[in-house]
């Protein structure tokens, strides 16, 4: 359906990057046109006009915006974002070579204050913040790849000392450098909590669907069947007031085919040491969304549950499966599709465990496959057409993890059957993200309703709006959001 002139003004007047390209609007005052993102001072109505394509702009007499570059848009280029990710590849390549920020920001070519608005916009944090975390991730590969003394290594991927590594490691990753270096040869490690850390939250995260074919709580322990890029494997963790102690094995009498989209296979407990985090939520900033909320005088959202954090899917493709089924309907029907498809495509692994369903499984499937089990034709046919995209290698997974966040959400919403609810969940559980919300999430909308007790439900473009005060952090608010109308376990 067509939208009206004043829905496109809306949007021009909200910066709204998910309209680029669905149209291009033009300024009679200035004679320019530009991208419906464009952060240039906004035009009176009166002087708007409205183009389906950059062409029938330039057509009018109209000249391309050098702020928001409209004509690169359209022929696939955006020269601002492919500085920035230039800088953060380099950046992620080799962190000692950017000392601190202001090293980033002179490689960039922009200003500090547009330096730090593209970061936001593209990367949802912070150059300081992105710095630290490349650094770590630098730091982790060398301590599985080399014996090198931990000093040696903290100055060598740019931390000023050793106890400052130390600490961030610890921090980010639940242990410290030497722990983390051990996973190499164990099959056990033990995570530590942050003070505070709500346990509650995570088991009503990792006990949704009680019927899981793939997982289980059963008191604090939770066992759940996970692929690693040796194949199907058994992860168990212990949850415990201040720690979780991790165990994996390798599934018995599973197959031990390796999992495409797999880049290395790391050693087995180094994954699970990346799905545990991702569980557990470690790599978050939950404190600095509840000093946030603090200040917009909202801590109702936060109170009872500072600690609460994200629970990340296994898997990616787990997440884009979820988001798929899970759209337009409710969340048990939600499961039981779920749970139907893991006992089609999954791997039985014995003591009432399936390993999830693969996306070469999955692809092998028929939309006719899929009807028996209930799926409606059009959500069967986005489940095995994307799981195909996947199976067939154009659709690469890992690379999506590496993207900036707008590179990523160009990619997802180019997918036939996702669509920014589906895109923004898959974003924010899987890809880790950290400023997305799902718009049209009942629980989001229901969580706004009664927090800011508001008169009516809002709809997509009320939810943005009111969202934005809880940005760089609104995957954090979204997740306070879905628990602020249920009791604190």
């Amino acid at each position: 359906m067509r939208m009206t002139d004043a829905q496109m003004y809306s949007r021009l007047l909200a910066s709204d990057a998910s309209f680029n390209g669905r149209f291009f609007f033009g300024v009679t005052s200035t004679g320019i046109y530009c991208l419906p993102s464009c952060r240039a001072r906004k035009p009176k109505a009166e002087n708007v006009k409205f183009f389906p394509t950059a062409e029938a702009a330039r057509a009018t007499g109209l000249r391309a915006c050098k702020k928001c570059h409209p004509d690169d848009f359209a022929r696939g280029a955006d020269p601002v974002l492919e500085t920035i990710e230039t800088v953060v590849a380099e950046i992620r390549t080799n962190p000692a070579d950017f000392p601190d920020v202001r090293a980033v920001v002179q490689r960039s070519g922009f200003g500090a204050t547009r330096v730090f608005e593209l970061f936001r916009l593209h990367y949802h944090t912070t150059p300081a913040d992105l710095l630290l975390r490349a650094r770590l991730d630098t730091a982790k590969k060398i301590l599985l790849e080399s014996k090198r003394g931990l000093a040696a290594i903290a100055g060598e991927v740019g931390f000023e000392s050793l106890s400052v590594f130390h600490e961030h490691f610890r921090k980010f990753n639940g242990l410290t450098p030497v722990a983390y270096r051990e996973l190499s040869a164990e099959k056990t490690f033990e995570l530590v909590l942050p003070a505070g850390y709500s346990l509650g939250y995570l088991r009503r995260a990792l006990s949704r669907d009680i019927h899981s074919l793939t997982e289980r709580l059963e008191g604090d322990l939770y066992t759940t069947a996970v692929l690693l890029g040796t194949g199907p494997a058994i992860l168990t963790m212990k949850l415990e007031p201040k720690s979780v102690r991790v165990v994996v094995k390798n599934a018995p009498g599973a197959s031990s085919t390796v999992i495409p989209n797999t880049r290395t296979i790391l050693p087995s407990a180094t994954e699970a040491h990346a799905i545990a985090v991702g569980l557990l939520g470690l790599d978050q900033d939950a404190a600095a969304f509840a000093r946030l909320a603090k200040r917009l005088g909202l801590t109702r959202l936060t109170a009872g549950r500072n600690e609460l954090r994200i629970s990340q899917t296994h898997s990616v493709y787990e997440g884009l499966l979820w988001s798929i089924i899970g759209q337009q309907i409710n969340f048990a029907f939600a499961c039981l599709l779920r749970r139907r498809l893991v006992e089609r495509a999954g791997e039985p692994l014995g003591n009432g465990l399936h390993a999830p369903p693969t996306p070469q499984a999955v692809a092998a499937l028929t939309v006719d496959d899929l009807l028996p089990l209930q799926f409606s034709r059009s959500k069967a046919d986005y489940v095995t057409a994307t799981s195909r995209l996947i199976a067939e290698g154009k659709l690469d997974l890992h690379a999506l993890r590496d993207m900036s966040a707008t590179r990523a959400e160009r990619t997802l919403l180019a997918i036939r059957g996702l669509g920014p609810w589906s895109v923004n969940y898959i974003m924010m559980r899987a890809l880790g993200f950290p400023d997305c919300v799902p718009l049209g999430d009942t629980g989001v909308t229901s969580g706004l309703l009664a927090l800011l007790k508001l008169d009516e439900r809002p709809d997509s473009d009320a939810t943005k709006r009111l969202m934005t005060i809880f940005s760089p952090y609104r995957s954090l608010a979204t997740t306070h959001l879905w628990q602020f109308n249920h009791p604190i376990p």
